[in-house]
């Protein structure tokens, strides 16, 4: 039986999860955030830094901020776009056959005013985080309920706790685009992929990913989305970073599933993604 509390992140109201294994999920309820999973055995799978404000004063630097309805710049509107910045609503929560799952819901009511005038369309999202031995599953849902269509990009923007980074790799990635002022060279990529300066790349899709660390293997999977995203700062501009200190670009990678380039979804439609993480 699932064991479900409120509690606090810093200072943001948040709900954690304890499944019957022992794992562990706790998500703040401004974004949506996914601030922690542990697995069975305790270890922390995602990287927060020590830096970033947990006040609701800006997005959270760590975790798995949530894009909607654009990526980066890659829209007219807020950079990211505001389902990272907005409060969600807990929906739904339990457990049973071995799951436990944490649910989220956020529509135009919910929005800032400001938010709420530049993006004028009726939408309704759901996360849910599902927790089932070691795995971490995220069905990300997106659905027009107005009566026009509107264009929208998503991403998982997930942050890794690898803890060296110079011990890391990332293998099953094909077809990379750099994503740098959006160059879109397409070159193959080679089995496997190590990091050795910053590194900010766009992928194609694939069904699953593997990324390897020190002291852990990682399978990603994802279906629904179009791209991976991957993404470390490196030292020059992690320094130039207010929300992260200088030396914890080493301790992480960003891994996402994503659809960067904004598609529109017809009136009364849905879209799913979903993503699944397990450690070997």
């Amino acid at each position: 039986m699932a064991v479900i509390i409120n509690t606090e992140y810093g200072a943001l109201p948040a709900v954690q999860i304890t499944a019957a294994d022992g794992s562990q999920a706790t998500v703040s309820l401004f974004g949506a955030h996914l601030l922690s999973w542990k697995t069975g055995d305790g270890k922390e799978r995602l990287f927060v830094s020590a830096q970033t404000p947990l006040d609701g004063s800006k997005a959270i630097r760590g975790g798995v901020p949530v894009i909607f309805p654009q990526f980066n710049v890659r829209g007219p509107g807020l950079r990211h776009g505001f389902a990272r910045v907005s409060t969600w609503r807990l929906t739904g929560s339990g457990g049973d056959g071995g799951q436990s799952f944490l649910e989220f819901s956020l529509n135009q009511n919910d929005l800032a005013p400001e938010h709420a005038q530049a993006w004028p369309h009726a939408f309704e999202l759901t996360l849910r985080f599902t927790l089932h031995g070691e795995s971490l599953d995220a069905r990300f849902t997106v659905h027009n309920s107005g009566a026009q269509d509107f264009p929208f990009g998503v991403a998982l923007h997930t942050y890794y706790d690898v803890g060296q980074l110079a011990a890391t790799s990332i293998s099953g990635l094909q077809h990379m685009r750099c994503t740098d002022h959006h160059q879109e060279t397409l070159t193959q990529e080679h089995p496997a992929l190590h990091f050795t300066e910053k590194l900010d790349r766009l992928y194609q899709s694939t069904p699953t990913l593997t990324l390897n660390t020190a002291n852990a293997t990682l399978r990603l999977e994802q279906q629904g989305y179009d791209n991976w995203v991957v993404w470390n700062p490196g030292q020059d501009d992690a320094r130039a970073l207010v929300d992260l200190a200088d030396d914890e670009y080493l301790r992480f990678v960003c891994i996402e599933p994503a659809r960067i380039d904004q598609q529109q979804l017809a009136a009364g439609a849905t879209w799913t993604g979903n993503h699944r993480i397990t450690a070997d």
